[in-house]
């Protein structure tokens, strides 16, 4: 009779383990750290950033190191926390995963994320202070021209000769992973400096909206309106370009010359950015572009809770409407209003028949008590629609937005 035997438990390789222990020990930095934890573990690794770039590489060939960034077969991820926040992902492919156990994985992961969070933490405090500076000077507690061009020297940033300010937003239309913000931060940074590699990109302060977007503003330094542009532009291509699955918009100021219009700045941007989220057709749209809007720009930054008031009072019943109901209101408003206030040409617009047009426009003046027929009712309308866009107020789609609408009604589905 066979007496079983036990499986030994795997043994870590010592000298392995010592030669990470000893390039954290040296500074020698993280791809010398991932060599060693790859002749730790036998295996191939890369590691990523939580915005999803990668930071180092260990494979045996070009082949290989492209088949663990995409996932390939037999590529495992381990997520990189420490105190319980993620600071990235380990992809590996192990050559003997019977000479690879459990704990030594756990053990080389929890070395390597220790070195990347150790490695983040300067980069993370010059962030933090860039973040701290441009909070302080849209939220207006940082107001001394010469305070403000000091604090920014702080941070290797120059207003000498002015500055423009960029604000990005992505909203995802795709479930997205932990850190999705932190990557749209990278992206929007990575497209501003290809344009201007002075460019500074923060986290917007608090949440605006809903919550659900990631809004970024970006200090574009120097007094070169085109310099801007390209800084706007290479912003909204790598949006394109990086993240999937999400809608954009980006609204650029006027020069800044003087670090004190910074502030106002920030306003016009954010007004822009606003205007371009309402935009069927453009997703970047600058200041100077954005027409009667910009009479609404003192009250939006000097007293918001009056245009919220009047946002109330004309459009914000057919919001609510349209979101309890999912009715089409507000967005045959729109088109009612840029047909010049043409049934036919709302008709055409909408797809579907204008006696529709016509019932929806009574229904509107039943639950707003704005008549589309009068001129006083279109004008109050009119501004409540630009008052919504200003201040940051997605519109809903109603049923005559979704695939396979016709006169207005969509076959409810079981």
């Amino acid at each position: 009779m066979t007496t079983p035997t036990k499986t030994s438990p795997v043994r870590p390789d010592l000298a392995a383990l010592d030669a990470i222990t000893c390039a954290v020990e040296s500074g020698a930095g993280l791809p010398e750290v991932v060599r060693a934890a790859a002749r730790a573990l036998d295996a191939s690794l890369v590691l990523v950033d939580r915005a999803g770039a990668v930071l180092a590489v260990a494979a045996r060939s070009p082949a290989d190191e492209r088949s663990l960034t995409a996932d390939g077969t037999g590529v495992q991820t381990v997520e990189l926390r420490v105190a319980d926040e993620p600071v990235g992902l380990l992809r590996m492919r192990v050559r003997d995963p019977a000479a690879t156990g459990n704990g030594l994985v756990k053990l080389v992961s929890t070395l390597v994320a220790s070195e990347v969070e150790r490695l983040r933490a300067p980069q993370r405090a010059s962030q933090a202070a860039a973040a701290a500076f441009v909070h302080a000077v849209l939220d207006r507690s940082l107001v001394d021209p010469e305070e403000i061009r000091d604090r920014a020297g702080e941070i290797n940033l120059s207003l000498e000769t002015g500055a423009s300010l960029l604000v990005a937003r992505a909203h995802p239309q795709v479930p997205v992973e932990d850190g999705w913000r932190t990557r749209v931060l990278a992206v929007v940074e990575r497209g501003a400096r290809a344009a201007t590699p002075s460019a500074l990109a923060v986290p917007a302060p608090g949440e605006r909206g809903d919550g659900s977007a990631a809004e970024v503003v970006v200090v574009v330094p120097g007094g070169d309106d085109g310099a801007a542009q390209r800084a706007a532009e290479g912003v909204l291509h790598e949006l394109q370009a990086g993240l999937a699955g999400h809608t954009f918009a980006v609204g650029r100021s006027r020069i800044a010359a003087d670090a004190s219009e910074l502030a106002r700045a920030g306003n016009e941007a954010l007004l822009a950015a606003n205007v371009a989220e309402g935009d069927c057709d453009r997703s970047l749209i600058a200041f100077d572009e954005t027409g009667a809007y910009r009479l609404l720009l003192p009250a939006m930054s000097e007293d918001p809770a009056e245009l919220q008031r009047f946002y109330a009072e004309t459009v914000e019943p057919l919001v609510a409407y349209d979101e309890q109901y999912e009715t089409p209101f507000l967005q045959t408003v729109e088109a009612f209003l840029d047909a010049d206030a043409n049934v036919a040409g709302t008709a055409q617009r909408l797809f579907t028949h204008r006696h529709t047009i016509r019932y929806r426009l009574e229904r509107v003046r039943e639950i707003s008590g704005l008549d589309v027929g009068s001129t006083d009712g279109r004008e109050k309308l009119s501004l409540g629609l630009k008052a919504m866009r200003v201040l940051g107020i997605a519109k809903r789609g109603g049923p005559a937005t979704e695939a396979g609408a016709g006169g207005g009604r969509v076959p409810r589905r079981r």
